[in-house]
């Protein structure tokens, strides 16, 4: 039987542990462009069952049928769980039901739904890879013992993310908590990688002399700062959403932006300049190796596309969820580019 305690094998698992982050983050932005955020009421079930229904009529209340605990149906608008384990009678008794009080949502739209069961498929995809990668890093218990524990923890943080997905469901999507599970994904992701970064050779083609890596850091600084911006902007275009709906989207941001989508556009100028400079310098003088470079600038070319449709083409379809999986794999590359470069400025 083939060894899966190498580091050649824990890498793998890391690099396919990233990308099912990214994944998630591409789901969960999916999710949040179609408005399917509520699509499964409860959690971790939906609508009370493994697979969810596929149609309304399921959702109805059925005469001489098999009820488990924990089974949702909707009356009068309304959702209702079964007490305990039953089968019914010809009619409804309410004694077997109570209402669900976490929140009042009780919409069912089949696309919705499965979009957002899909999403958490994904998330538990990602939890498994992680548990994976955790169960091999035991191979560095004795030599790199914070390998081991690190992945841990990136562990402990799907787990936590899971309870928050758990809180945002139940809050019927609360702007803060969803920018909290967000955040929480971003340093999941800068942990993967750094773990990564900590199992491979150094590579010296990204020698250089003074001190790039720190340019390299306060571009990682001021893109988080962006990021948080973005946060906010968005907040409040959920709350114009409230307002207005989405059928009218070209008053989200007519008249009336707020302050902070002013900075957060103008702020956007200053990166564009600082990581043009970066790039130029990192391909042209110090000879660093240029794909990821490449591609660091064809993500914010794109990120600020995405801004501008947002800005002037009244948010057209995806642009909103393009915009924010772009600024999180740049945010990624970033970081993955730094780590390249403090471990040649510190170990060479």
């Amino acid at each position: 039987m083939k060894n899966i305690f190498t580091e050649k094998t824990y890498r793998k698992w890391l690099r396919l542990s990233i990308v099912v982050i990214y994944l998630i983050i591409v789901a969960g932005a999916v999710v949040r462009m179609t408005g399917s955020g509520m699509g499964c009421p409860d959690w971790p079930k939906c609508f009370g069952y493994l697979i969810p229904p596929t149609e309304r009529a399921q959702l109805d209340f059925q005469p001489l049928t098999s009820y488990e605990e924990g089974m949702v149906i909707i009356v009068d608008e309304s959702l209702r769980v079964a007490k305990k384990d039953f089968t019914s009678s010809n009619s409804y008794n309410a004694d077997n039901w109570e209402p669900y009080t976490k929140h009042d949502y009780s919409i069912f739209n089949k696309y919705h739904t499965w979009t957002e069961y899909i999403n958490r498929l994904i998330g538990a995809l990602g939890g498994l890879v992680v548990l994976i990668a955790t169960i091999i890093s035991f191979q560095f218990f004795r030599k790199k013992k914070y390998i081991t524990i690190l992945t841990a923890v990136a562990l402990l943080a799907m787990l936590v993310q899971a309870v928050i997905g758990k809180i945002v469901v139940d809050t019927n999507l609360s702007p803060l908590l969803i920018t909290i599970h967000m955040i929480v994904a971003l340093l999941i992701v800068g942990l993967l990688i750094y773990l990564l970064h900590e199992v491979q050779p150094v590579d010296n083609r990204y020698a250089h002399k003074g001190k790039w890596h720190q340019f390299a850091l306060v571009l990682i600084v001021l893109t988080l700062i962006q990021v948080a911006l973005g946060t906010q902007v968005r907040q409040y275009i959920d709350h114009q959403i409230d307002i207005f709906g989405y059928p009218v989207k070209s008053t989200w941001l007519e008249n009336n932006a707020p302050l902070v989508f002013l900075i957060h556009r103008s702020y956007s100028i200053l990166l564009v300049l600082l990581h043009g400079y970066f790039i130029y310098k990192a391909v042209r003088f110090y000879k660093h190796p240029r794909n990821y470079y490449y591609w660091l600038a064809v993500l914010f070319i794109l990120t600020i596309i995405g801004g501008v449709l947002m800005n002037y083409v009244d948010f057209p379809f995806g642009s909103q969820a393009s915009h924010l999986v772009l600024a999180s794999i740049i945010l990624g590359v970033q970081f993955y580019l730094w780590m390249r470069l403090r471990t040649v400025h510190y170990r060479s």
